[in-house]
């Protein structure tokens, strides 16, 4: 036996994004989720609107990162493709610790490393290449994070993809690649480019030889969901 559930979220003010649900579910699933549909990403009417979403919950990863000691210093990075933009990405900008970044002190640039809106302020040129690349060679990905996180920093040093001991690793299985010719600071073009195809056409996890973790998604929220769980993976 099953039970049909459509559901209508409450539209929010000025009609911006809603939420509609119908499913098969079977009454034991009902039961566990009142009825109500799981919270999702909504979907947005207004680019701009979208766009200001999307910084908001960036800035709420860098404090996540900040309270899980994924930082140190000022040189770490994630970043986010503009939606109203789509050939361009916001990333933090130089020198503002994790903690204490905010939705308007990101920066906007484009493909060829101009800041072209946000905190017009300098970045991280290692950032720009490794995203850049990233952003160019897969319009599928919207959000990238990458720092140099304790666990996942000794991990790398194995050179090897993690092993799919436990149920948290699983979320990996298929999706994880590892870049095994890092020279130092990623300062060329061609750098990040190597990462990228490292990448390939669908992973989405990228453990950086010596160096750190790289994770990608749809979105920044996951990404670092992503990272968290790869950190802990590679701490276990």
């Amino acid at each position: 036996m099953s039970v049909t559930t459509t559901v209508q979220a409450v539209r929010l003010e000025g009609d911006q994004y809603s939420t509609t649900a119908q499913t098969e579910e079977t009454p034991e699933q009902v039961c566990a989720t009142g009825g109500y549909p799981a919270p999702s990403v909504p979907e947005f009417q207004d680019p701009y609107i979208k766009r200001q979403w999307q910084l908001e919950h960036m800035a709420a990863v860098f404090r996540v990162f900040a309270r899980k000691g994924f930082t140190k210093r000022t040189a770490r990075h994630i970043s986010v493709r503009d939606p109203v933009e789509p050939d361009t990405f916001w990333i933090n900008p130089l020198g503002i610790h994790f903690g204490l970044l905010k939705a308007s002190d990101m920066v906007q640039i484009n493909e060829d490393g101009h800041v072209i809106g946000g905190n017009r302020v300098a970045v991280n040129k290692a950032g720009f290449q490794i995203h850049g690349a990233i952003h160019k060679a897969r319009p599928d990905i919207n959000a990238i994070c990458h720092t140099h996180s304790p666990a996942g920093k000794a991990w790398s040093a194995f050179g090897r993809p993690l092993d799919i001991i436990n149920q948290d690793a699983c979320a990996f299985l298929g999706i994880q690649t590892v870049y095994e010719n890092f020279g130092g600071i990623v300062l060329e073009r061609d750098q990040g480019q190597r990462i990228a195809a490292a990448l390939g056409k669908s992973e989405r996890v990228a453990i950086l030889q010596n160096h750190g973790l790289l994770t990608t998604s749809s979105t920044v929220d996951e990404a670092g969901y992503l990272f968290s769980l790869l950190e802990r993976s590679c701490e276990v």
